[in-house]
């Protein structure tokens, strides 16, 4: 009877314990990262707090919640939330087009898509504008049908939407490859609907992402300033954006309104997106479950 293949020493050898990891372990990289973002976040953000911290209670409602100040949060925090919900919608829908199909040109698509990264805020505020104007291509044939895009928040919303749409593509896309067309051939198989594919199957499992590109449009949308200051148009009470007014008041030399206003947006926009992380936490254990 033969005896059983015996495998070399070198080859059974064991890892020794305590070997030490390539990357530094977690007390290394967790101090690091702690160091870094207080250096780039807490402690700038901080100092916003302190400041208005010395102003009295009633001083920073006052100057916070004028008037003013809540007519610029409502059209910037509005514009915002609705670019981003109609990039929700289309973004997934031109990354579903770039994922699952094959066409000509089909490169040159994808890297229109990443555009608004690269192109300098300004130019797409002063194209938009160009665009959109009461004189524009666009604009003047909206402008006799009573729609004034241009100098109006509806000019705002556009701008925002042109901003945020890579962030939902690019958020969206990589789930979408990684979700197999086999799938949707067998619940099709199984007497599924196309609607009931689309509820039951895809969108649990792009969800997540959804929000994901989601927060980041709004966050980025509620921050912009380079592309809307063009196209907004900045009339008080109609199109003026709260970092538009924020900077009006450092110009003015009256930081203590501009600490309030940026305060206020600071804590709307965290709870914003802490909201928008909670569902998209809760959304990823009903798909993991």
């Amino acid at each position: 009877m033969s005896r059983p293949l015996q495998m070399p020493a070198k080859f059974t050898r064991k890892p020794r314990k305590g070997r030490k990891s390539i990357i530094p372990g977690f007390g290394l990289t967790m101090g690091f990262t702690l160091a870094w973002l207080s250096l780039i976040v807490l402690i700038p953000l901080s100092t916003v707090f302190i400041r208005a911290a010395g102003m009295g209670l009633e001083e920073f409602l006052e100057v916070g919640f004028s008037p003013r100040a809540i007519a610029a949060y409502q059209v910037s925090f509005g514009t915002a939330f609705a670019a981003a919900l109609v990039n929700a919608v289309f973004g997934m829908i031109v990354a579903w087009v770039i994922v699952r199909y094959e066409f000509p040109g089909k490169r040159i698509f994808d890297a229109l898509i990443d555009l608004p990264f690269a192109l300098p805020t300004a130019v797409a505020g002063i194209a938009l504008t160009a665009i959109y104007a009461g004189n524009g291509w666009i604009g003047q044939f909206l402008e006799p049908l009573g729609i004034r895009v241009a100098y109006n928040p509806i000019g705002i919303t556009i701008a925002l939407i042109f901003i945020g749409l890579p962030f939902i593509v690019r958020s969206v896309e990589p789930v979408l490859a990684d979700l197999s067309s086999e799938v949707e051939e067998a619940a099709l198989s199984l007497g599924a609907t196309p609607r009931q594919v689309f509820t039951r199957v895809i969108l649990p499992t792009l969800l997540p992402a959804l929000l994901t590109g989601f927060a980041l449009a709004l966050a980025r949308g509620v921050g912009e300033y380079g592309s809307v200051i063009f196209i907004a148009g900045n009339m008080p009470f109609e199109s003026e954006i709260a970092p538009l007014l924020i900077l009006t008041q450092l110009e003015q030399y009256d930081y203590a309104g501009a600490t309030a206003m940026a305060v206020v947006m600071l804590l709307v926009s965290f709870a914003m997106l802490l909201f928008i992380n909670l569902v998209q936490a809760w959304s990823r254990r009903r798909v993991g479950a």
